[in-house]
């Protein structure tokens, strides 16, 4: 079975690491992108299963980036989860509204991380 493929958006090196080091572990093959422009570079030559989403990015929050990917035909079925430290009441449904698939609060809970993912992959 090939390995699964997971793009993760994240300003953050530390947050990116972490993420990294967890879904490696779990034998994921993972592509990184620091922001929205990276993101489009990235998806031109590779078609992730997953991308997991930062919302708080300095050039184009990830609310905009995911109604981006959305309305592209060429990315559109690709599933998006946010990560995000937004959890004031009415974030989860305004992520989803933009077109995420999945919410995923910050600090990610790493017991359970890797559960959250493949939950996703097999939606």
């Amino acid at each position: 079975m090939p390995q699964k493929v997971i793009l993760y958006v994240e300003d953050n090196p530390d947050n990116r690491l972490l993420v990294r080091r967890l879904l490696q572990a779990s034998g994921y093959t993972i592509l990184e992108a620091e922001n929205a422009s990276q993101t489009m570079h990235v998806l031109k030559d590779n078609t992730p299963d997953l991308i997991l989403m930062d919302i708080n990015m300095p050039d184009m929050d990830g609310y905009t980036l995911t109604n981006k990917l959305k309305s592209n035909p060429i990315t559109s079925g690709i599933p998006i989860v946010a990560i995000t430290a937004n959890v004031m009441r009415g974030d989860r449904e305004r992520t989803l509204h933009a077109g995420c698939d999945g919410y995923i609060e910050k600090p990610i809970d790493i017991d359970r991380f890797i559960n959250q993912i493949e939950s996703f992959l097999h939606k």
